[in-house]
């Protein structure tokens, strides 16, 4: 298999769409309802991190089946995400005691035993069912939240693997086009008039997570397989301005019309994103400090979204308990947003890379052409 170039725009896109969301959850902590929250869409960053990677996926395996087997495929997607995964949920259990609080008096009194056993089902991306939830908020993944949306990362590849690979355009179409309509409806009709939501195994939780990762991801495998690419000058500052005001805008609709953010959130997904990612994949870099950044904000994304709430938890309960307004958190929330980008840093430089650097050696190693 040869080696492909990367979307970098695409890259310091997902970034941009990683430091929004420590920033969405750091306003989060001081927001009285939904409708007061600042970076109010903040969550949909989500979705668009689904959509990049149905994208990615089309671009780097489509054309590699006859020669890529589905134990390897599912071998690089472990490889690429898993090591991660554990480091976020090591991260979680170091600093889960941190966070007991008024928030959640229980913390305190949960044994250690029990704080690693959760933390070992997690590595194996194992979702915990209620009666083991150590925090009381009802997550799959109390340690690190945001895991959930790996779990439906997790599905949505093996669902491309197996049987969506193969589909043909036509048949992808219909598949994203029932998907978008499933999603349109929820948006609208869901009574809370948003798509927060995907991270416990209540039914409820379960049609939200399976709704919001279905159209993204085969959207951007669809759009991989149909789009004619664009050259578009300075295309990370247009998309990433685009990005950033969406995520931005204030809710919409108030309590009377909560249907309306719903309408805004589900179009945003479907032809909002896709126009940001048709737009950055086509567009290129001629400025090599854009570059230099686009690649740095691009490398640091995952270990910045899968490391960065165990701070938030920590953060949310300091807030809590000390009733501080925005304005007196602000400091705090700028100290955590800056140890927050450190913690993936490092883990980047000095547990990511090398370990799937390992990981590859191991794996080229095993391999050998027959005599």
């Amino acid at each position: 298999m040869t080696t492909k170039v990367h979307f970098t725009i695409l890259d310091g896109l997902r970034g941009v769409a990683a430091c929004m969301v420590v920033i969405f959850h750091l306003f989060e902590a001081n927001s009285i309802s939904p409708f007061t929250q600042i970076i109010n869409h903040g969550y949909l960053a989500v979705d668009f991190f689904f959509l990049l990677s149905g994208f990615v996926i089309g671009y780097a395996y489509d054309d590699r089946w006859k020669k890529l087997t589905i134990a390897g495929f599912f071998r690089k997607r472990l490889q690429r995400l898993q090591p991660m995964v554990v480091m976020g949920m090591f991260i979680g259990a170091v600093f889960f005691y941190f966070q007991a609080s008024n928030l959640w008096p229980g913390i305190a009194i949960v044994p250690s035993w029990k704080v690693i056993i959760v933390m070992i089902i997690g590595f194996f991306m194992i979702p915990i069912p209620p009666s083991m939830d150590i925090r009381g908020w009802s997550e799959t993944y109390p340690l690190n939240g945001p895991a959930w949306s790996l779990f439906y990362e997790y599905v949505v590849n093996i669902f491309y693997g197996l049987f969506v690979r193969r589909f043909s355009k036509f048949w992808l179409s219909v598949l994203v086009l029932v998907s978008g309509i499933a999603l349109i409806h929820f948006s609208v009709t869901n009574h809370s008039g948003d798509l927060i939501g995907g991270w416990s195994l209540e039914p409820e939780q379960l049609r939200i997570g399976f709704t919001r990762v279905m159209y993204p991801f085969f959207a951007g495998l669809l759009l991989y397989r149909t789009s004619t690419l664009v050259f578009i000058k300075n295309a990370f500052f247009g998309c990433s301005l685009l990005l950033i005001i969406l995520l931005s805008i204030p809710r919409i609709g108030g309590t009377l019309h909560v249907w309306e953010n719903g309408l805004y959130e589900s179009l945003t997904i479907v032809f909002l994103f896709p126009f940001i990612v048709f737009l950055g994949a086509g567009g290129s870099i001629q400025n090599k400090r854009t570059l230099q950044f686009c690649q740095w904000i691009g490398n640091i994304s995952y270990p910045l979204y899968i490391t960065h709430y165990p701070l938030i938890y920590w953060y949310t309960a300091w807030v809590h308990d000390h009733k501080v307004s925005n304005l007196q958190s602000f400091g705090m929330g700028i100290i955590v947003f800056f140890i927050a980008i450190t913690i993936a840093f490092v883990a980047l430089k000095w547990y990511d890379q090398p370990v799937r650097k390992w990981l590859q050696t191991r794996n080229v190693s095993q391999v050998q052409p027959d005599n």
